[in-house]
Parts: structure tokens; sequence; C-alpha cells
């Protein structure tokens, strides 16, 4: 299983909301290169990243410290979401050397455009469901819509294959040190077509392992590294 060390990005610090929620921020660091390079010290060969300023606004804000965080990759894999919501976006930060971005909004409001990204730069492109109550939840998730995550999946499926992953985020587990919600991320399973990146709530070994016997492709893992509550060694040992 893939395990994907967290990195959020708010006013260019490392930061964790909870649920989601902007005014519950707890800031690690304001030196997100450095940040990178711990995980990738310890190990791991991937990188998942938020602009949560990008999340909220609809463009791009922390590229220098996005900047920073690709330098300190080198060349390993990060992936990008939070404000990508056109080709020119998309272009600019796969020219930086961002490996995949994570579509979100703009996925969901134009279904046929985001397969139309997947197929112009395949390889690339990674469908994130962000899902309230079993809702597809938009603008940095300050909205709510009346579409449910799995209806979004098999939305993208049949307009192309070219999605490389799904990354599904539980917001009430967020940031809550709760244990991911493997009953809806199981209905995201069981309709994608596409590999399933569990994000939200991973907090201990068993965790993991509870992904794993799902046959989970993959876990995003942000607090509860930070905090201490898991070994990024030992995760990826396990994984």
């Amino acid at each position: 299983m893939e395990i994907w060390p967290a990195i959020d990005l708010l006013g260019g610090k490392c930061v964790r909301l909870q649920q989601g929620d902007y005014a519950r921020d707890t800031i690690f660091s304001d030196q997100p290169g450095e940040i990178a390079s711990r995980w990738f010290d310890a190990g791991s060969q991937l990188l998942h990243c938020v602009d949560l300023d990008g999340a909220k606004t609809g463009s791009i804000v922390n590229e220098p410290a996005i900047r920073q965080i690709v330098a300190a990759s080198r060349g390993k894999p990060v992936q990008l979401g939070g404000g990508v919501r056109d080709e020119a976006t998309i272009e600019r930060l796969l020219g930086l050397g961002l490996k995949r971005l994570v579509v979100g909004t703009a996925a969901l409001k134009d279904p046929k455009w985001f397969a139309s990204m997947c197929e112009r730069f395949p390889g690339h492109m990674v469908l994130g469901v962000d899902a309230r109550n079993g809702m597809v939840a938009t603008e940095g998730w300050l909205e709510t819509s009346k579409t449910p995550a799995t209806e979004l999946v098999e939305r993208i499926g049949e307009h192309t294959q070219a999605c490389v992953a799904v990354v599904y985020t539980d917001i009430s587990r967020d940031g809550m040190l709760e244990g991911p919600n493997l009953e809806s991320l199981a209905e995201v399973q069981a309709c994608s077509p596409f590999p399933v990146i569990a994000s939200g709530g991973v907090t201990t070994l068993k965790d993991i392992e509870d992904l794993i016997r799902q046959k989970t492709h993959g876990a995003i893992i942000g607090r509860a590294l930070y905090e201490g509550r898991l070994d990024l060694k030992e995760v990826l040992k396990l994984a």
C-alpha cells in the first residue's frame, strides 16, 4: 500500500486543520521544505500536499512553498491539490516539477472537462473526492453539494479511464485522530474504476492494517505523523 505523508499549506506554513475548519488550524512549521525533507529522509517515496489557500480562493497561492517542497523531493513524486481548476494552472504546476495534481471542485462542476484533462495529461491527474455526510464538498470544503461521492466517481469513470487515482477524504474524520471511515471508503472503492487513496483519520498502525485488509491502494497521513502518534518508518515497513 502506498503511504503519502501530508503537508497542508496555509499562508506559506505547514498546518493541519480539524474537519476542514480554517479557524481550527495548528501550525507545525514555517519551513515546508524542511518538513518535506524530514519525510523523505525517513524513507517516504511519495508526498501529498494541499494548498489550503488555493482550495478556498480557486488559485494557487503558496507557490514559493511548493517550490521548496519540490526541491526537497529530488525527483520523488509530489502530488498537490487545492486551487487546481483550469488548464493553465495544470501546465504551470506540472512545469514546477509536481508529478500529480488533485482536482476536486472543478471535476464536480464539469466532469467532462476533468476527463479531458486526464486525457490531455495522462499519468498526472487525480480526482479529489472530499465528502461530508456522503456528499461532495467543494471550495475548500466551505460548500457542500447535493452530489453523492460515489456518483461523482462513477461519473468520471464514464468519461475517462486515464484518471490516475481517487483521493477520498471523509471530512468528519480529517485531523480528528479517530481512524478512517472504513464503511464510506468501502462504498467508494466498490464503485471506483480507479485506485482509491484514503485520507482523513489515519492514526494508528491498526488503521493501516485495516486499510491493507480492505485492499485500499494508498493512505494519506497528516496529524498523526506531526504529533508523533505514528512513526513513518514503522508505517512504511508495515505497508
